[in-house]
């Protein structure tokens, strides 16, 4: 890995990938509208830009990990944005799920600097981003795809190329309609279970290893049975991406029944003032509909 490589966002997932660029030997370069964020990737021997400008001089390869299409917007095309410096023959690397048309739109805004990008967002929550073993599904043309390879396995394990610009995007989508649904489905019967009586514990660890089992039943329905609502990704941002989903499927027309239901849900929670709460807590929608409370016997947490 011989280029220079910056990156921007260091929230849950973003400070974890920049980490482990830096333990892959990347000279990195780093910048958040959080400052103090920065304060840890710095001790560990990255640099600190003032601004997305003065990261992109210094930035061949240049990642990008923040919350929404107008997060984006802002931190390529702004007064002090990626593109008032950056230097032809740079590569962006969008790590963000953000609507697959706007990718396209700013993909074709960068090329006319001279700039390539890729849409390669991200999934396997904050534990994956610590440990280097994300799922990464990458849009964009397959030369570049190849350049970003190195950098790219130094925070993923799972790599893939699955098409043109805003492919990944809309993969991802495709992974955040099954991440949703199968939260519900482990909600249900995390219900079912704590009415039957059973241990719940045991339950799960007695079905997670056979056709039921899942990243998402053994990782945060496991949370979610010990109550411990700590976010991977948190329902304001789950509830982001459903509006994307939803909105893509209004265009194609397609009905998404079980996904439109987790997005009502997550609503009721979100006016609840839990946005900030892991995307698991959906469990707490279902307790306040069944009247039962998941671990009650051992926890009082409403």
């Amino acid at each position: 890995m011989n280029e220079s490589v910056g990156f921007v966002g260091l929230g849950i997932m973003g400070r974890g990938m920049a980490r482990n660029l830096l333990r892959a030997g990347c000279a990195l370069t780093v910048w958040n509208r959080t400052a103090s964020r920065m304060d840890p990737l710095v001790a560990a021997s990255a640099v600190a830009a003032s601004s997305c400008a003065e990261l992109a001089t210094k930035s061949t390869v240049i990642f990008l990990c923040v919350s929404d299409t107008l997060d984006v917007e802002q931190v390529l095309f702004s007064d002090e944005g990626v593109a008032t410096g950056v230097q032809p023959g740079a590569l962006v690397i969008d790590c963000s799920t953000i609507s697959p048309a706007a990718t396209r739109d700013m993909s074709d805004r960068l090329a006319a600097l001279g700039v390539e990008m890729l849409d390669a967002p991200i999934s396997g929550g904050s534990e994956g981003a610590a440990r280097g073993t994300l799922s990464i599904m990458v849009g964009g043309k397959a030369s570049q795809f190849e350049r970003a390879l190195p950098y790219l396995r130094a925070v993923g394990q799972t790599v893939t190329h699955v098409g043109g610009h805003g492919a990944g995007q809309s993969v991802k989508l495709v992974n955040q309609i099954l991440v949703v649904g199968t939260m519900l489905a482990v909600s249900e019967a995390l219900i079912f279970a704590e009415a039957g009586g059973l241990d719940v514990a045991k339950a799960l660890a007695a079905v997670e290893q056979g056709a039921a089992g899942s990243w998402m039943l053994s990782n945060r329905g496991t949370q979610a049975a010990k109550r411990d609502w700590r976010p991977g990704f948190t329902i304001d941002l789950q509830q982001k991406d459903l509006r994307l989903v939803l909105e893509a499927a209004d265009q194609f027309g397609v009905p998404l029944p079980s996904t439109h239901l987790c997005f009502q849900l997550y609503r009721t929670l979100q006016a609840r003032n839990l946005g900030h709460e892991g995307n698991h807590a959906l469990l707490k929608a279902l307790e306040h509909l069944s009247g039962i409370t998941v671990g009650s016997r051992a926890s009082s947490d409403p």
